[in-house]
């Protein structure tokens, strides 16, 4: 399904993330995406993968852990809307999970194994889906959300945190 979604679609706060996704078909958006991620941090070692640019900054595993959790939660969120489910979602609390992982104890190539594989699921779940099933809404935050809208999220959110990689982390390795 190609197409950003409309601004009726999610809530205000997700814009900043939506607005990150360029115009176009979000499957093959979403593959692209799965292939940069793994092209930025191929060039990572296991050592550097602990760095963290600021004291209390998460570490590279940290912010891939992030994006992969970041993935489920909204994936779940996608899912069921996508089947009609037209329930009021909570919000997560990333901080909360952060607190609660051990990104940092688990390899960054299977950290990126465990991000491709959930992509890949992503994936195929959206490539699987009726037209219509594109429109229909939940609501989290008290406003609509759209499966399309949902699907931006999840690349617009992996594009954010590939930024901020780039632009704070990949700097202080070399």
């Amino acid at each position: 399904m190609s197409n950003k979604p409309q601004t009726n679609e999610y809530a205000a706060v997700f814009g900043k993330y939506i607005d990150l996704v360029p115009q176009g078909d979000l499957v093959s958006i979403l593959v692209e995406q799965s292939e940069q991620l793994v092209q930025l941090l191929s060039g990572v070692s296991e050592e550097q993968s602990h760095y963290r640019y600021d004291e209390g900054k998460w570490s590279i595993r940290e912010v891939l852990g992030h994006v992969i959790d970041n993935e489920r939660v909204w994936t779940y969120r996608l899912l069921r809307i996508a089947r009609g489910d037209q329930m009021s979602f909570p919000s997560y609390n990333e901080n909360q999970f952060m607190a609660n992982s051990r990104f940092d104890e688990i390899p960054l190539s299977e950290l990126l194994d465990e991000f491709v594989s959930l992509r890949k699921s992503a994936i195929y779940l959206l490539k699987g889906l009726p037209e219509e099933a594109w429109d229909r809404a939940g609501t989290l935050y008290d406003e609509p959300l759209t499966t399309r809208a949902a699907a931006a999220v999840v690349a617009g959110h992996e594009k954010h945190h590939c930024n901020i990689i780039r632009e704070r982390y990949l700097p202080g390795l070399s």
